[in-house]
């Protein structure tokens, strides 16, 4: 995921830097990056139209998310990538029984949610728009994966 486009080349230069990634680019499924204490996952699977998920491709997507949470063990922390993923990240973990808070925390860059067990970040998302707007610079994004580095190890 996110693989040959500008937002994975923020994104793994960031991990790498951070210590979650071998080696600073993705250009294939071969190229040798290898990730440790990390999994990249999305709320909506595919690329909707000028990138504006429905609510039903949403709902249709969210079972996959909810299967990958599930199985993971010893989560120590959840970085999402703009607020869609926030909002809908929040939804799947409440719909699991995961007590979130309400009224919900709302979304911004460094915000962090301490959830039962673990603590959710909250970063803008790394696309063209943010990155060439200065919305998001690659130091605030390194703050975002050096915090979650510092709950993963503590």
């Amino acid at each position: 995921m996110f693989t040959g486009d500008r937002s994975g080349d923020w994104l793994y230069r960031a991990l790498h830097r951070a210590g979650f990634a071998n080696q600073a680019e993705s250009t294939g499924r071969d190229d040798g990056l290898e990730l440790r204490d990390v999994l990249i996952s999305a709320a909506v699977r595919c690329a909707p139209p000028a990138n504006k998920p429905t609510p039903d491709e949403r709902e249709a997507c969210a079972p996959w998310l909810r299967a990958e949470l599930d199985v993971l063990r010893d989560i120590r922390a959840i970085v999402v990538l703009g607020s869609f993923a926030y909002v809908q990240t929040l939804r799947i973990l409440h719909a699991g029984g995961v007590d979130v808070p309400r009224p919900r925390v709302p979304f911004g860059h460094g915000v962090e949610v301490a959830l039962p067990g673990y603590t959710l970040l909250c970063s803008y998302h790394p696309s063209q728009q943010n990155t060439f707007t200065r919305k998001l610079t690659e130091e605030m994004f390194d703050d975002i994966w050096t915090r979650a580095r510092g709950l993963i190890d503590a």
